[in-house]
């Protein structure tokens, strides 16, 4: 029976991991707001190691559509503004000497589409990733049932490992839809 309660852990462990990488790759996806988690992910040469931009600058907001980065060392303007270009994410940032600012151009239309788009194969990504974990769970218990573990009770726990699953599913798809709306939000 531990090893049945080892197999739903797991299980959980990995659907919760899904919804959070979930969470962190909807935060990317610009809304036409202001919105530090777009960047502080983002990769930069930090004396020749790749660092999370978050940990070479304060990223801020100062008003809706302003993102203000300012390093902790003047000399990490530079690859603080190549990385933002490398990254592609359709800003164009703006240094005075003293700090990066990046001005959140309005979306149109078609952008917020895309951007939808985006939401939408992130969500069926951690979906994909949920109903792996519940393949291997279940395969697990069909394992625990040939090695003695009663059929009706190896059943009951499968029954289990679906309405769980279901339950991820359920939380994936509120995530998307809020993050839609927020998207086509104008």
């Amino acid at each position: 029976m531990d090893e049945i309660n080892d197999i739903f852990e797991l299980a959980e462990d990995s659907m919760n991991s899904s919804l959070e990488h979930l969470k962190k790759e909807l935060g990317k996806i610009s809304t036409g707001k202001a919105n530090p988690a777009t960047f502080s992910g983002l990769m930069v040469a930090y004396y020749g190691t790749p660092t999370p931009m978050n940990q070479v600058a304060n990223i801020s907001i100062s008003d809706a559509r302003t993102i203000v980065i300012q390093p902790w060392e003047k000399s990490m303007l530079g690859p603080i503004e190549k990385s933002i270009f490398e990254a592609n994410l359709g800003f164009t940032p703006m240094n005075d000497g003293e700090i990066v600012r990046i001005s959140i151009p309005p979306l149109t239309e078609e952008r917020r589409k895309e951007l939808a788009k985006r939401a939408k194969a992130a969500g069926e990504d951690a979906k994909v990733s949920t109903r792996n974990t519940r393949r291997d769970a279940i395969s697990e218990i069909k394992k625990a049932v040939k090695n003695g573990l009663a059929e009706d009770m190896g059943k009951q726990k499968e029954d289990e490992m679906d309405s769980m699953t279901k339950s991820y599913a359920g939380k994936i798809d509120e995530m998307i839809k809020a993050k839609e709306k927020d998207i086509m939000t104008v």
